[in-house]
């Protein structure tokens, strides 16, 4: 793997961990009991940006160690997994 497709592949597994996590640990205004006048009572509380942006990294970079060792190491090509036949030649 290439370190422009390691960089690449990384960009993806951090936006959709970050979607995946973004919601972890939320607390809403409702719950806190301190609805800010003029926005919605399900609104987050506290956004905490910066720590959801650590643990999304940490959990990516992981992910992504996971995925080069399965490409890299691991000796699985997409010869490996079943496709669906191609039907073109039959009649």
């Amino acid at each position: 793997m290439s370190i422009v497709t390691i960089i690449a592949v990384f960009f993806v597994v951090w936006w959709v961990t970050f979607v995946a996590l973004a919601n972890i640990g939320v607390k809403t205004q409702a719950e806190a009991g301190e609805i800010v006048p003029g926005t919605p009572a399900g609104a987050p509380h506290k956004t905490r940006i910066g720590r959801n942006v650590l643990w999304t990294t940490l959990v990516s970079a992981i992910i992504v160690a996971f995925i080069y060792w399965i490409i890299t190491y691991s000796g699985l090509t997409l010869d490996d997994y079943p496709f669906m036949p191609d039907f073109k030649d039959y009649k």
